[in-house]
Parts: C-alpha cells; structure tokens; sequence
C-alpha cells in the first residue's frame, strides 16, 4: 500500500515496491519472470499510523498480537498498529502484482485466541458497499467492515512433525483454506514461527 503509483497516496514510498518494481529496480526483463509469491501477514500492522487500518484493533486482543508478534518498530521501538486480516486490501495487493500463490506469515501468533476474525468488505457510513479498496484516505478513515468469525482456539504453533500445510489441525486448515477461497488465490506457504526453519510448505 505504499506503491507510489498505486498506493495510499501521499503517505507512499518513493519507490515501487510492487510488482512492477522488480523489472524497474533490478532490471530484469519481464519475460524472465515466471511466479509472483505474495508474502502475507497473517494480521495487519502499521508503524506509526501513516494509514487508517480499516480493521484496526483497540482492545487486548491487539495487545496479545503485538506481543507475539514482536510489532515493534525495529529502531524506535513504538508498538506498531495491529489489526485482523484485511481480504479487501489482499485482493487489491493480489490485483496489483497478479500473485501466483501466497505465503502467509506468523499463522503462529493466532494460538490459543478465542476468536479470529477476517475483514471480507468494506461499506460506508451510510451502508452502501463498496466495491474495492479505496485509495482515499478520507474515506478509509469513515469506512465500516464487515467480519466473518472463524472457529476459535485455533492452534498455529512450531511443531517439528508437522512438515506441511496439510499436517495443521483441521481447524485451522479450514481457515487458511477459507483464506484460498476468498482471495481467489492457493495459499503455498504459511509460516508457524519466527525462524527460517518455520515455513511450511503445501
């Protein structure tokens, strides 16, 4: 969402840190690309707050995601903004950089809470849907979400045996397969822990 051309404008980076950056940035020939992984938070986090997060947080829940998720910035030390997956903001990242498949982090922070939620669509104050991700940032600071509840008490965490996305307990295979089906797109990879060993593959 900090694309300069397809961003939140102002508050963007200077660069293109989408798709279309590898081929203006590294100067690789498009042909030569062949698979596009878009890597995923499993929950959204903001530094600073130089965006509305739609499906922001304000409670404890955000306190326990930003403790397990260790979301603090990495020089300032400010706890960073959280908040539930957004599949509105997904499916327009998707849109942009036509991913081929996904890779969703730090399934592993979900574990143990009661309730996980999914950002499907957007409305605004007077109710009326809206179709796609709005790059207004007046408007993203008034809209409302629509959740979906998934099941609860899910567990995400490092196991040396599971060595595939499949080895996940039904409950939260069904969510991440419930991800698939929204964003439109397979999800390959999931991550269950903060070391390079963590990623699991499908």
């Amino acid at each position: 969402m900090l694309d300069i051309d397809f961003g939140t404008y102002p508050i963007v980076t200077s660069s293109s840190p989408s798709a279309g950056g590898i081929c203006t940035g590294l100067g690789i020939a498009p042909r030569s690309i062949s698979d596009l992984i878009g890597v995923v938070g499993k929950r959204l986090h903001n530094q600073g707050r130089l965006w509305s997060i739609p499906t922001e947080l304000l409670d404890k829940t955000s306190d326990l995601l930003r403790a397990s998720g260790m979301e603090f910035g990495t020089t300032t030390g400010r706890p960073r903004h959280c908040g539930w997956l957004d599949i509105v903001a997904l499916k327009y990242c998707c849109q942009i950089n036509d991913f081929s498949s996904l890779n969703l982090t730090k399934l592993d922070v979900l574990t143990g809470l009661k309730e996980i939620k999914l950002g499907i669509s957007y409305c605004t104050e007077y109710d009326k849907e809206i179709e796609s991700f709005p790059l207004n940032l007046d408007l993203l600071e008034k809209i409302k979400v629509t959740y979906e509840s998934t099941m609860s008490n899910m567990r995400f965490y490092q196991d040396e045996r599971m060595i595939s996305l499949l080895d996940l307990p039904d409950t939260a295979r069904m969510h991440v397969e419930r991800i698939e089906e929204l964003i439109g797109i397979p999800v390959h990879y999931i991550g269950v822990g903060p070391g390079r060993d963590a990623l699991r593959y499908k």
